[in-house]
């Protein structure tokens, strides 16, 4: 049996495309939706956008916004909002159809910062940081790992694991479908925008600084 899993991140607080992704994976017949974090940050329609991941059943992961939204929101102004992102796990782990997926909003185990990048500025694959995150995973025994944080879009195989990085629905202009037991996974362009591998390439060098 094929399960079909959306895969979204980084939707930074902006309705409108994570709108559009989330009506994709209705019209894919997709079995799951997976977020990996920063549900928060950047944009200003936060409500609405909670209100869509859970009207949708999103299983989602906290990221660093997020933690930073609820650090910065004083107790007394704090909402049902809040309590959903309070709520979310630094990780969550499945296993599907004999394969085992793993996602967290940077790197595992937990990290919600210094997250896996693996691109230059104009969205080109650097051998030498495939090389370094191969080595860094070696050990993870996971058939899938998906991440977000660095708003790059890739999906390689590091080792034993594939390594998915969906990219921001806001930022990125994309979102993906996950295929499993059979490992295939496809991209898809959001807001009638060709995709963006890498954004905002300033915040995201190579000495992890992010």
């Amino acid at each position: 049996m094929t399960i079909k899993i959306g895969l979204i991140a980084d939707v930074h607080a902006y309705a409108e495309p994570l709108s559009e992704a989330l009506l994709l994976f209705n019209n894919k017949d997709i079995d799951m939706i997976l977020c990996s974090g920063d549900i928060a940050g950047y944009g200003n329609q936060l409500e609405q956008t909670v209100g869509l991941l859970l009207e949708n059943q999103c299983q989602s992961v906290i990221g660093n916004h997020d933690l930073w939204h609820l650090e910065q929101t004083p107790e007394e102004q704090k909402t049902a909002i809040e309590d959903y992102i309070a709520l979310l796990p630094a990780a969550r782990e499945y296993s599907i159809e004999g394969k085992s997926l793993y996602m967290v909003h940077a790197k595992p185990p937990l990290a919600n910062r210094h997250g896996i990048k693996l691109l230059d500025e104009k969205g080109k694959l650097i051998p030498g940081q495939k090389e370094k995150w191969t080595q860094r995973l070696k050990d993870f025994n996971y058939d899938v790992l998906v991440v977000g944080h660095t708003h790059q879009v890739f999906a390689e195989q590091l080792g034993r694991t594939l390594v998915i990085n969906p990219g921001s629905t806001q930022f990125n202009h994309s979102c993906g479908i996950l295929s499993l037991p059979d490992l295939m996974f496809e991209l898809f362009p959001l807001s009638n925008k060709s995709i963006l591998k890498a954004w905002n390439w300033g915040t995201c060098e190579l000495t992890e600084n992010k």
